[in-house]
C-alpha cells in the first residue's frame, strides 16, 4: 500500500509491503508552504501584508486543491504595503487555488516519484487498494480529488489524519514492549 503523510513541514510518501518499507521519498512542502504561499499571493496581488495565523484560516476557510463548482470567499485585514494602514479585503477560493499551485504540484510530483519507484506487483495492489493520505495537510479541500486525477489511483483520507500516525507508531511501541516482556519471561 501507498502512503502520503503531508505534515507542516514535509510530506513523505512510502510504499509499504509485508516486508516493510519498499520506497520511500520526502519533500519539504507541507502546510507551512501552503500557507507561504498564500501570504506571498496576498502580497503579490493585492499588496497587503497578512501574517501567517491569517493565512492558515484563509487555508482552512477556504482552500482548495481542485476547481469546485462552489466559489467560496473570506473577508481579510491586513496592512497595505505602500501606506502602512490597515486594509479589509475579500479573497475567493480560485484565488486560493491558483496561489497553492506550486507547491501542490510538488506534492503530485512526489507521489508520482513513489509510482515509477514502485515494484509492479505492489504497482497493482496500489492501483486497487489505493493511496492513504494522512498529516494536516490531508484536510485540505479536494486534495484527494486533485491526487486522483493526476495518477489515477483512488485516494482514501486517514480516520482523523492529524493523530492517526502518532497513535500507530503508538500500536507498535506497545508491541514492541509485549513482546520483549514475552521474551524476557522465556529467559
Amino acid at each position: 500500500s501507498m502512503v502520503l503523510d503531508i505534515g507542516g513541514g514535509t510530506s513523505e510518501v512510502a510504499v509499504i509491503s509485508l516486508n516493510g518499507i519498499v520506497y520511500s521519498s520526502s519533500v519539504r512542502i507541507g502546510g507551512d508552504k501552503f500557507d507561504d504561499a498564500i501570504i506571498g499571493y496576498v502580497r503579490r496581488n493585492y499588496g497587503v501584508l497578512i501574517g501567517e495565523a491569517t493565512a492558515e484560516r484563509i487555508k482552512h476557510e477556504i482552500g482548495t486543491a481542485y476547481p469546485g463548482k462552489e466559489l467560496l470567499e473570506i473577508e481579510v485585514k491586513g496592512r497595505n504595503l505602500s501606506e502602512g494602514v490597515p486594509r479589509s479585503f475579500t479573497l475567493n477560493s480560485n484565488e486560493i487555488l491558483e496561489s497553492l499551485q506550486e507547491p501542490l504540484f510538488g506534492i503530485v510530483s512526489v507521489v508520482k516519484g513513489a509510482l515509477e519507484q514502485t515494484p509492479p506487483e505492489l504497482g497493482a495492489d496500489i492501483a486497487e487498494r489505493g493511496i492513504v493520505m494522512t498529516g494536516g495537510g490531508a484536510l485540505l479541500r479536494d486534495l484527494d480529488r486533485l491526487i486522483m486525477e493526476e495518477t489515477g489511483i483512488p485516494v482514501v483520507i486517514a480516520e482523523d489524519p492529524l493523530t492517526c500516525v502518532a497513535r500507530g507508531g503508538g500500536r507498535v511501541l506497545e508491541m514492541i514492549d509485549s513482546k520483549r516482556a514475552s521474551f524476557l519471561a522465556m529467559e
